[in-house]
């Protein structure tokens, strides 16, 4: 459906959740999964899905991206949710309102104390009984449910479009990481983590606040994986309006951050920092060789399931994805990943 289309859709449905169609404004698209269109004067974002990144339907990945938003609440670090636009023929994928929050992005290391301490808040929140965690991602072994999606995306290391030395790297990487995780992670309990907290998903408010806007991806895991998206090189240089890198030291200070932040059950979680960071990593790079497979594609014409068809999305997008991709499956920015994993390692020894 044309995104003028979509808009027009947007200005019906809303007259009929709201009572009234407010003043609509498209923020730049910077985002495989949504777009987002401001109500002018409301103080209200609308969140409308492209696709799903957990394969579900319609109706069941609005439910998911909902009961993100509802989980996550009682940190205030999240938006607040506002209203639920059910799927329908003008609006295939439905439509979230969320609080519009104030802030800037999260540009530069300077940042990133306050998204550990959002993380923190987020981490420490009390967790559910195991059937109450529905619809949210709740494996019985995180770790085996997460090297099976690891793997799942690994095979796409095998598509000619792979650089055969980058393909050989990771899957050995791959290989040499499985025999650390299981010590590093027996015992550990699962939390509610966010799963996409790359800086570029939080704005900073006037107070230093970090609020984590963008979030449908939640599921109950292993913290130290949230603290590996925020502050590893193929997370903080992803966004389009903000790259930059940290070093060693400025990690590991992030995580002593968390680890304040977190209270008294961040010490158990402190032996898997590094194997649950090289393992973050390793979903980050094969869901690029994923994306590079599955991005040439055509859109996808059922409003279900992922669709990573760079025709959902606009081509300033596109290029800066392709170009960030393409550096991190290079063997200088693996072989950079490989050296501050190693010198993180004598960091928590």
């Amino acid at each position: 459906m044309p995104l003028t289309e979509l808009i027009s859709n947007l200005r019906n449905a809303l007259a009929q959740t709201l009572g009234q169609a407010p003043e609509l404004r498209l923020l730049n698209d910077k985002g495989l999964a949504h777009w987002h269109v401001r109500l002018q004067g409301t103080g209200l974002l609308v969140r409308i899905p492209k696709q799903s990144q957990m394969a579900l339907g319609a109706v069941d990945n609005l439910r998911y991206e909902a009961a993100c938003f509802e989980r996550a609440a009682p940190s205030s670090h999240v938006p607040r949710l506002a209203h639920v636009i059910a799927p329908s023929p003008g609006l295939p994928w439905g439509a979230l309102l969320v609080e519009d929050i104030d802030g800037v992005s999260a540009d530069g290391p300077a940042h990133i104390d306050a998204i550990m301490r959002a993380l923190a808040a987020i981490h420490a929140l009390p967790v559910a009984p195991g059937p109450a965690r529905a619809p949210l991602l709740n494996d019985r072994d995180p770790l085996a449910g997460m090297l099976t999606e690891v793997r799942a995306q690994a095979r796409y290391l095998d598509d000619p479009c792979i650089a055969a030395p980058t393909r050989r790297l990771l899957q050995q990487r791959l290989q040499l990481v499985q025999g650390t995780l299981a010590q590093a992670c027996q015992g550990l309990a699962p939390r509610l983590i966010t799963f996409d907290a790359h800086p570029g998903n939080f704005l900073i408010t006037p107070n230093g606040k970090a609020v984590l806007v963008d979030l449908e991806k939640c599921r109950y895991s292993y913290p130290p994986l949230d603290l590996a998206h925020a502050t590893l090189y193929t997370s903080t240089s992803w966004d389009v309006s903000a790259a930059f890198a940290l070093s060693p030291a400025q990690v590991a200070s992030a995580y002593v951050t968390w680890m304040l932040g977190a209270g008294d059950m961040a010490a158990a979680y402190a032996p898997a920092f590094v194997p649950l960071r090289e393992l973050m990593w390793l979903w980050s790079v094969t869901w690029c060789a994923k994306w590079l497979v599955q991005s040439t594609r055509p859109r996808s014409h059922s409003a279900g399931g992922e669709d990573w068809s760079q025709d959902n999305s606009e081509a300033v997008l596109i290029a800066h994805v392709r170009a960030r991709v393409a550096d991190y499956l290079s063997i200088p920015t693996i072989e950079r990943v490989q050296a501050e994993l190693h010198t993180l390692t004598g960091l928590f020894a």
